[in-house]
């Protein structure tokens, strides 16, 4: 081992690059050291990009930079440089697109070889170490890559300059621009229909991810008037998902993607970037079909989230759960065997979840076929049928009771590693979900997420937030400067904050977080947002101006950014707003509809700016049972970009400090409105209903179908 590797990754903030502190490779983290010694040496770079919740990563740890004479190679004719990419997506989706180019292969850990200068000549993602299941090994690969960099160079550097000019043409989507048209969130929500899989819900054929934005397009192009085949795509994905493995039956929260058509079988980490996106998706699932089980889901990953991924006394939302204690075990924690449901349970329960989730001798996972994954293969009236059970209610409560039990003798065992970074982005995903559920549940648990949103919401103002550099990538530790993401996905949650609480300080952070990234991001001569800002350092490797918007794993940031700015525009009143927004739109309607599936996103900005942002506005006193009942209408219906504002008589411009005041257009607003009475108004861009009393009518009101607002 290195001592001065030892001492550079022990250092890291990240816990990945912390966990290879004893392996023998002379690890850097990315930077100029690295690349100031590949440059003195000219030797080239080994580049590995991982993360913590990886499993493939940890095995290639193990099989090959933990194997002495592999890393005395590395360290004999490479530079080594280890990086999270959840840290650096920056650095991550860079070098993704440049070694799926030269290999046609993705994902991590991804491992790279490049110049010098970082630009990359050869790669790929898990090598083992000897020649094995149809690839090379990776001592023979080490050396062939270094004695190619050494015998044949000037051929090496001229593949690296086209693969980089390549990388760069494609990453900033030169030739996708054109004319803004709305009809494209209608073809994306068609093409997205025809990759149904009417078997097993979803989308396509094994593995199966889950496409959240994609989920949210089709609901609301039913609710737009798309047809009653855009609910049963939707709705039949969310309940298949929700019953399949993917899902965790027993405590709640989502898998990162299903390795097989039936959602059965899961890749077992926990993102959570994924169960943010999930959680909205099962509320709109469940305000659009009235499913009960949709807000059983939902609530589902509420309790996990607050139990797993969460800082309940701080704030914060984790960044993921691995999906194994060891590498020598496949999820064996989320796993059953027969025998160990039985000795959990009485006889009497453990046929229950025998039959409820298929808990056979056999089970579903290929290193140990005894072990079961749980999903929901019968209801619970069919469990009731078998077991000769006169009262179904009864054999629901002896499931939930063995649920109990499974979960408590679960939690007894070595639980895997829980990454407690708090990336800024995520956070602000989450704090949109939790506030979206504040609404669509409410009581006690709905009153509980709105507050520990707020709670991290504030935490991020306080501790990431900067006027002069805006917001970083990670809450707590060094520094680190922030993406476009991060930017954005806050902005996005502040306005969120800002409808729910109509605190002023939540509305002017928004803003200011959005001309922060209008200034360093915006580029202002072919529409569109970089995803670093102007003034970052260089990256000191592939230096790509890279626009991202496919919806790769989070929703794709500029067609965030023009949620953002239009829903910004309806209380600023700021025109440039609008525009930033129809130019990014612009950036990308060449390729937008080609992409489908994979920037669905883009069409709910698109719908979005076409249609304007619903405001509802409901007045009346703080205790007022109607308002209460107009509030609680508004929060049943799922329309996107709708905003819910409670104004009581106290929240009136009038009776307001100037300090204190509401958003521009949202006073002018509530100018024209008496304060003491329960009614509500719904407006869409500059033009408003007459306001009316009656929850049915407001219900009625927000499932009419405008075309467009009418023009500024």
């Amino acid at each position: 081992m290195s001592e001065k590797s030892e001492g550079r990754l022990a250092r890291a903030a990240s816990p990945y690059l912390r966990s290879a502190v004893h392996q023998s490779v002379d690890w850097y983290e990315w930077g100029e050291e690295a690349f100031a010694r590949a440059r003195a040496e000219d030797k080239p770079i080994l580049l590995d990009i991982g993360a913590v919740w990886c499993h493939w990563c940890h095995v290639i740890d193990r099989e090959s930079y933990e194997n002495p004479q592999l890393a005395a190679i590395i360290n004999q004719l490479f530079v080594a440089i280890k990086v999270d990419r959840d840290e650096r997506p920056d650095v991550d989706a860079r070098y993704q697109a440049a070694i799926s180019a030269l290999s046609g292969q993705g994902g991590w850990p991804l491992t790279g070889f490049l110049l010098p200068d970082g630009r990359p000549f050869y790669g790929g993602t898990y090598f083992p170490p000897d020649d094995a299941m149809g690839r090379p090994g990776f001592r023979r690969i080490l050396e062939a890559v270094a004695a190619g960099f050494r015998d044949r160079r000037k051929e090496v550097e001229e593949a690296a300059g086209r693969l980089a000019e390549a990388v760069a043409n494609a990453e900033m989507f030169s030739d996708a621009s054109g004319e803004f048209n709305s009809r494209v969130a209608r073809e994306q929500a068609d093409s997205i229909v025809n990759l149904f899989d009417a078997r097993n819900g979803g989308f396509g054929r094994s593995p199966k991810f889950p496409h959240s934005a994609a989920i949210d397009l089709l609901l609301e192009c039913y609710l737009s008037g798309g047809g009653p085949r855009m609910l049963t795509v939707a709705a039949f994905t969310l309940e298949k998902m929700g019953m399949g493995g993917v899902y965790d039956q027993l405590a709640g929260g989502f898998h990162r993607y299903s390795v097989d058509e039936r959602w059965c079988v899961p890749h077992f980490e926990k993102m959570s970037y994924d169960n943010s996106e999930l959680l909205k998706n099962f509320l709109h699932g469940y305000q659009a079909a009235r499913e009960p089980f949709f807000r059983e889901v939902a609530e589902g990953i509420v309790d996990w989230t607050n139990a797993v991924l969460s800082d309940q006394g701080r704030g914060g939302f984790y960044a993921s759960q691995d999906a194994d204690q060891t590498l020598d075990d496949d999820g064996d924690y989320f796993t059953w065997t027969q025998d160990e449901v039985r000795a959990a349970l009485t006889p009497e329960e453990a046929r229950v979840v025998e039959l409820f989730y298929d808990v056979e001798p056999h089970g579903e996972m290929h290193h140990n076929p005894a072990k079961n994954v749980l999903w929901i293969a019968r209801s619970v009236a069919e469990v009731a049928k078998i077991i000769g059970a006169a009262d179904i209610a009864a054999a629901g409560e002896t499931l939930a009771r063995a649920k109990g039990k499974l979960l408590a003798a679960r939690l007894a065992r070595p639980t895997p590693f829980v990454d407690t970074t708090l990336y800024v982005a995520w956070n602000a995903m989450y704090v949109s979900a939790y506030l979206d559920a504040a609404q669509v549940l409410g009581g006690e648990k709905g009153a509980a997420c709105r507050a520990f949103a707020l709670k991290t919401l504030d935490l991020m103002l306080a501790e990431a937030w900067s006027d002069a550099r805006g917001f970083a990538h990670r809450v707590g530790g060094a520094r680190l400067d922030g993406s476009l993401d991060d930017q954005i996905f806050a902005g996005l949650a502040l306005l969120d904050a800002y409808e729910a609480t109509l605190d002023r300080k939540y509305f002017d952070v928004a803003r200011r977080a959005t001309d922060f990234a209008i200034a360093e991001y915006f580029d202002a001569a072919g529409g569109g947002f970089f995803d670093r800002a102007s003034g970052a350092p260089p990256m000191g490797g592939l230096e790509v101006r890279r626009k991202p918007l496919q919806d790769s794993p989070t929703p794709g940031a500029n067609s965030s950014a023009a949620i953002l700015l239009d829903r910004l525009h309806g209380y600023a009143g700021d025109a440039r707003y609008r525009e930033c927004a129809e130019a990014t739109l612009e950036a990308f309607a060449g390729i937008a509809p080609r992409l489908g599936i994979h920037a669905a996103s883009y069409g709910l900005a698109a719908l979005l700016h076409a249609r304007r942002p619903f405001e509802v506005v409901i007045t009346g006193a703080r205790d007022d049972p109607r308002a209460a009942a107009l509030e609680q209408a508004a929060h049943s219906v799922y329309r996107f970009g709708k905003a819910v504002l409670r104004v009581t008589p106290e929240r009136m411009p009038e009776r307001m400090s100037v300090a204190d005041s509401l958003a521009p257009a949202l006073a002018e607003t509530l100018s024209h409105l008496r304060a003491d009475v329960a009614q509500a108004l719904v407006c869409v861009g500059t033009s408003c209903r007459p306001p009316v009393t009656n929850p049915a009518a407001l219900v009625q009101l927000l499932t009419e179908t405008p075309a467009t607002a009418s023009a500024d």
